[in-house]
């Protein structure tokens, strides 16, 4: 059998290794668009600021040692197309920009994402950047050390945009942020992003909500950003305001894809066409709480799902059991995570729900430095069933999430985690841990 891999990252690489494992005779090829495999690419944001020195640590496995597991690997290899009816793709050699073509048995899909550029205006412009690969952070951490580059403006405030702001101020910048919407980190609830705000603003960051971005002016290099309200200097611009499925080369090849682009696939990771699967961030991921598929570009989802992918790709049929969107960040002093449903979310679904907010503490005032965790919960009414968690803090906030993640995974009530036997010393817990406090509030 000869498997095919599209893409040498997260959820291809752990499929490819997976079927390897499971089987030792299986002929793998791997195309990479690429000059790096396996690469954690969240790591990304500390690599640019400095906090790691050596971008080869975000590397799970090189091209060497992958060949050692008999793995084939190509970097530098785009496919441009898929024939699913002869079982054959187009590859160009990105090197020497000649194609070939080449046939697979079982064809495996982890191509990700494309960042989203808009039109603007002066976009062509230098040191005007994106933020998705390896190769992105690389230049970007040559350019934002230079010590000529002063003012740095962020377009976007999600994940990856806000992650750039703590890195940008770590080495010194004078550092904006231009969000078109009302508030950033948008898969966050209300009560938390303000919170999350205030942090950014006490850092001496400039945030600019609600604002709409123009074009960008400059002689060769960037110089300023315009927007619907104002004009800022930039020596720097970093474009953050989303991503797309990158699975554009699919086009004609039958395999269905949502609205959105991403691939549809089952809870096995097939696709509608016979001996294709595909996996993270280029596919939809199934839901645990919605019972459905959705879109949710994430490393964890892309590195279980390629996991699954190989196993069922050597024979098996193991389903996903499915994603809550669990998802963290660090904000200066502030830790963020959530997990299951937002308020938004529940709302759209049209479930009669409750809501809880409250503030407790990492540990007891009588144990130095406690410090302050916010967590709202997010409950079915009548079961009283923990739908979603969001929280922020100082310290230990993550964590307690992880716990609300196994209390949703497992649909368990608020009153029954308000009295989960939770570890108790006064260095890290009250004997009401602030995930007692909460849940027992929401009951």
């Amino acid at each position: 059998m000869k498997l095919l891999v599209i893409g040498g990252v997260a959820a291809s690489m752990s499929a490819a290794s997976k079927l390897r494992r499971m089987d030792d005779k299986a002929e793998i090829v791997v195309y990479e668009k690429g000059k790096f495999l396996s690469y954690g690419a969240c790591g990304l944001p500390y690599y640019v600021s400095g906090e790691n020195d050596d971008y080869r640590k975000m590397i799970a496995r090189t091209q060497e040692q992958f060949s050692e597991r008999g793995i084939k690997t190509f970097l530098r290899h785009e496919v441009v197309k898929v024939d699913t009816s002869t079982k054959e793709v187009t590859v160009k050699d990105l090197a020497t920009n000649k194609t070939f073509t080449d046939t697979y048995d079982k064809l495996m899909i982890g191509t990700g994402t494309f960042p989203i550029m808009p039109s603007f205006p002066g976009a062509d412009l230098e040191n005007i950047h994106m933020l998705k690969t390896l190769e992105d952070g690389i230049v970007l951490k040559e350019i934002a050390h230079n010590s000529e580059v002063k003012d740095v403006v962020i377009v976007g405030g999600g994940y990856i945009g806000i992650e750039v702001v703590e890195a940008m101020k770590t080495i010194g910048k004078n550092v904006r942020v231009i969000e078109m919407g009302e508030r950033i980190l948008a898969p966050f609830d209300k009560e938390i992003t303000d919170i999350a705000e205030k942090e950014i603003l006490e850092n001496g960051v400039e945030l600019n909500l609600g604002e709409r971005v123009e074009s960008f002016s400059g002689d060769k290099k960037v110089e300023s950003v315009k927007t619907d309200k104002g004009t800022y200097k930039a020596d720097l611009v970093l474009v953050a305001v989303g991503v797309r499925p990158a699975t554009k080369f699919l086009d004609g090849s039958g395999i269905k894809l949502a609205e959105n682009g991403a691939i549809m696939i089952d809870r096995e990771m097939r696709t509608n066409i016979k001996d294709v699967y595909a996996a993270g961030d280029c596919a939809q991921v199934y839901h645990k709480v919605l019972e459905e598929n959705d879109y949710i570009p994430l490393g964890t989802n892309a590195n279980k799902c390629g996991r699954l992918a190989g196993a069922n790709i050597a024979g098996n049929h193991e389903k996903y059991v499915g994603t809550l969107g669990s998802a963290a960040i660090k904000i200066f002093d502030m830790e963020l995570g959530r997990t299951g449903l937002s308020e938004e979310d529940v709302k759209k679904m049209g479930i009669d729900y409750s809501t809880e907010f409250v503030k407790a503490a990492d540990h007891p005032s009588y144990y130095p430095n406690p410090t302050p965790i916010w967590i709202k919960l997010i409950c079915e009414k009548e079961s009283n069933r923990i739908l979603g968690a969001h929280a922020i803090g100082n310290k230990g906030v993550v964590l307690r999430i992880d716990v609300f993640a196994v209390a949703i995974h497992n649909n368990m009530p608020a009153y029954e985690l308000g009295m989960v036997d939770l570890c108790y010393a006064p260095p890290f817990a009250g004997v009401w841990d602030a995930i007692h406090i909460a849940s027992n509030a929401a009951k």
